[in-house]
């Protein structure tokens, strides 16, 4: 069952894909889950005990053919076909979203843009006319669109979002700086970059506080 595998270990798996991709484009047959740990700083009990969940992949002291082991990956993944998205939000993070070119090779292709700036609508970046949110409804059934990226900011991110779920978007890649309130049957990924440079200058700030210790004695809590 799918709700039985811990979402860290799904969160691992495109890890796994992107390595086995590259193992694969230089031509690499076979890899042993230690090697694989070396490449992406996982131990090899991780990763055996990640891909444990969806079957038997390798041999035992023989390790797991990269071709094999990727494509079926890929079909856990759902990447075997191409996945379309809509961008909600065009502003300087929007176009840098559009105009990203590793989206396609992923098996992603944003087909939509939608904004409310008058100044944006009818523009075009990389190919994509940016649309009125009017229209936002009827291109997402027309075209049967379950992935939405969200870009616009945070006090209009939970409306944007709530449309989009009423749609039938299923699945939202959320850029705006707040935590959206979503039925069960979404799934919703932030991305915040604010707030992973916040959790790395915790670890910064108790290394320059490691140092200031004198050598071999401990701090008092």
């Amino acid at each position: 069952m799918v709700s039985e595998i811990p979402e860290v270990v799904v969160l691992r798996l495109p890890l796994y894909v992107r390595a086995l991709s590259r193992l694969q484009d230089e031509s690499a047959g076979v890899i042993s889950s230690q090697e694989l740990g070396e490449l992406l700083q996982i131990t090899p009990a991780q990763i055996r005990k990640d891909l444990s969940y969806f079957g038997r992949f390798g041999k035992q002291g023989k390790g797991y053919t990269v071709s094999y082991l990727l494509g079926e990956l890929r079909q856990i993944l759902g990447l075997e076909r191409e996945w379309s998205a809509v961008l909600v939000g065009v502003g300087r993070l929007g176009r840098a979203i559009l105009s990203y070119p590793g989206f396609t090779p992923a098996g992603f292709r944003v087909v939509a843009a939608f904004d409310v700036d008058t100044n944006q609508i009818g523009k075009r970046v990389d190919g994509i006319r940016v649309r009125d949110i009017s229209e936002l409804e009827d291109a997402i059934k027309r075209d049967a669109i379950s992935i939405a990226i969200v870009a616009v900011p945070a006090s209009e991110a939970q409306r944007v979002i709530d449309r989009l779920v009423q749609c039938g978007v299923k699945a939202i890649l959320n850029y705006a700086p707040v935590s959206p309130q979503i039925p069960g049957d979404v799934k919703v990924r932030n991305v915040d970059p604010v707030l992973a440079l916040q959790t790395m200058t915790f670890h910064l700030k108790n290394l320059e506080l490691a140092g200031k210790r004198p050598e071999g004695k401990r701090g008092k809590f």
